[in-house]
């Protein structure tokens, strides 16, 4: 039986396992699902991520700036 996927913002929402396999593409370092904003961190590249109708867009361009 599959896994439900993590309570999200919004009506899409992200498969948890996914998240285990992704990784920041500027650092190969782990993300951090931010469900509220609809994002996933960077914490080591301070970026975040967008997911947009429940894909991660992992481009870095499209990719927000942290503040530090």
């Amino acid at each position: 039986m599959p896994e439900a996927p993590a309570a999200g913002a919004g009506a899409h929402a992200i498969d948890r396992r996914m998240l285990e396999f992704l990784v920041c593409p500027v650092t190969r370092g782990p993300l951090v699902y931010d469900a509220a904003r609809q994002e996933l961190i960077s914490r080591g590249a301070h970026l975040a991520f967008p997911i947009r109708g429940g894909i991660p867009v992992m481009l870095i361009d499209e990719a927000r700036r942290l503040d530090d």
